[in-house]
């Protein structure tokens, strides 16, 4: 335990000190990071925005740039995943519960409340969707995908620690062994928490929301405690297994399960008018992509507060989610290139995202615009249910959902407490099973203390709070991954003249 008993403990014992905290003064905890939020969100909305959007761009510059050659691991490495597995892996740890959960609700929320213009029109159904693969989209993959990088990078070429402040090497050398490493290491493991709190969060409201329309399960939080509690134990049973069979496994079938439900659900809804819609709505976000990636209303209150509630929360959310989702995709990318990586990490997953919330969201548009069902007026974890009511084999939509979300819920978890004990273990590629248990046990107890206290938005409070540092993080990450690009192509030209003049 000598590797990451420091840091291990130091973490450990903030986030028991957090649980505590939520635990014996809960309207306490709420109200200040309520206030924080407020604050962040006034003050530094158009940080997230920009951040959003830089990355991006210069995810774009790497991937077409002359590091676009640079494989992540040695010249011989191959990658040790299939393409179809590696890209299981990376929606398992991604955005799994969140399809589901927001593929109705985001679209049709809308357009019942539009980012600007009329409600309820053709127009703002239009605009919902388009913000909807916004979110979901480009910049949520760049960010991703910028981050990864730069872990596989260093891990695998560098032989460094998968740690976020062994990416700050270049910049600040060896202090990254020092306290400043720590202080960056443990805001990447409390965004992780918090970030992935949200998705267990959520997760337990669609479970609880699909077991009351098959069973009439009260929907209220001591079933969703209870919910979060049986996951707690099937995700701590499945990390014993590791990165190479639960993971795996579980992340392989929920690729399939995802498949059929989508499959079925095209068929059986209004096939036409939601391929239609999403050619229409996906090619008007590929127009609008640039003003939509930095508005902002500055003379409109209304619709700034729309921008700061969605936007910037997703943006905030993406960033917190670095850590985790960047080291998961960071381990089980070795072997590829630069190029490779990013066009595979933003381009596949912006596209699918954008199908599964065109023939989701765009099903329950049908429903309430054109068949004047009041899907909008449904709860977000209720709307998929409402919409399932409206379709054949509705219940056995239902129960494939309620199996992806739980399927989806252990990954998700799991893959976090791999993570976290990476972060805790110096990097370790294995770290040990009892490092991921107590990261799980305190998991579990702050997405329940969180939806307990503030429901879904004290959630949103912690991941808006923890992204700010790790965004600042993430830029210096970026500027010394850039001066690590330059030094090897200086390096290889050196090495190829010397070779010639030899």
């Amino acid at each position: 335990m000598k590797n990451f008993r420091p840091m291990f403990w130091i973490a450990i014992t903030m986030g028991i000190i957090f649980v505590a905290w939520g635990v014996i003064f809960p309207k306490s905890m709420l109200e200040i990071m309520s206030n924080t939020q407020g604050v962040l969100l006034d003050k530094f909305g158009w940080f997230y925005q920009f951040s959003a959007t830089f990355f991006f761009l210069i995810a774009i510059f790497f991937a077409f740039s002359k590091y676009g050659k640079i494989r992540l691991g040695k010249d011989a490495d191959k990658p040790e995943y299939s393409t179809l597995t590696w890209f299981a892996m990376l929606f398992s740890a991604g955005m799994g519960i969140g399809l589901l959960f927001y593929g109705v609700s985001e679209p049709v929320s809308h357009y019942a409340s539009p980012p600007f213009g009329e409600a309820g029109t053709i127009a703002s159904a239009q605009v919902g969707l388009r913000y909807t693969y916004l979110h979901w989209g480009f910049h949520a993959w760049a960010i991703y995908a910028v981050v990864a990088l730069a872990l596989a990078y260093y891990k695998f070429r560098k032989d460094m620690p998968g740690l976020m402040s062994a990416t700050l090497y270049p910049v600040i050398g060896d202090r990254v062994k020092g306290p400043i490493g720590y202080i960056v290491d443990i805001i990447a493991v409390f965004a992780t928490i918090f970030g992935v709190a949200i998705s267990l969060g959520i997760g337990s409201q669609q479970i609880n929301s699909g077991l009351n329309y098959l069973m009439g399960t009260p929907i209220n939080f001591q079933v969703q405690l209870i919910i979060i509690g049986i996951a707690t134990v099937l995700f701590i049973t499945s990390a014993p297994t590791g990165l190479s069979k639960g993971i795996k496994y579980l992340s392989n079938a929920n690729m399939v399960l995802a498949v059929v439900l989508f499959v079925l659900f095209l068929i059986l809804g209004p096939t036409q008018f939601v391929l239609e819609l999403f050619l229409t709505t996906f090619g008007s976000y590929i127009q609008n992509l640039p003003s939509m990636g930095l508005r902002f209303s500055p003379f409109n209150v209304e619709d700034n507060q729309w921008v700061k509630d969605w936007t910037i929360f997703y943006w905030a959310w993406w960033i917190s989610w670095t850590p985790f989702v960047g080291t998961f995709i960071a381990r089980v990318s070795r072997g590829r290139t630069v190029r490779e990586f990013i066009i595979a990490v933003i381009l596949v997953p912006t596209f699918v995202c954008a199908l599964w919330f065109g023939v989701f969201g765009g099903t329950g548009l049908y429903f309430d615009f054109v068949q004047g069902v009041d899907v909008a007026g449904q709860s977000l974890e209720t709307a998929l249910f409402y919409v399932y009511d409206q379709l054949p084999l509705s219940v056995m939509l239902s129960i494939i959902s309620l199996f992806l979300i739980i399927t989806f819920f252990v990954t998700s978890a799991d893959s976090a407490t791999f993570v976290l004990g990476m972060q805790t273990s110096n990097g370790s590629l294995n770290p040990p099973f009892f490092v991921k248990f107590s990261w799980g046990v305190v998991l579990a107890a702050i997405a329940a203390i969180l939806m307990g206290t503030g429901g879904v938005s004290g959630l949103q409070a912690a991941t808006i709070i923890t992204a700010l540092p790790l965004g600042i993080i993430l830029f210096v990450m970026t500027y010394g991954l850039v001066l690590s690009f330059q030094r090897e192509i200086r390096e290889k030209k050196r090495n190829r003249t010397a070779d010639i003049k030899k």
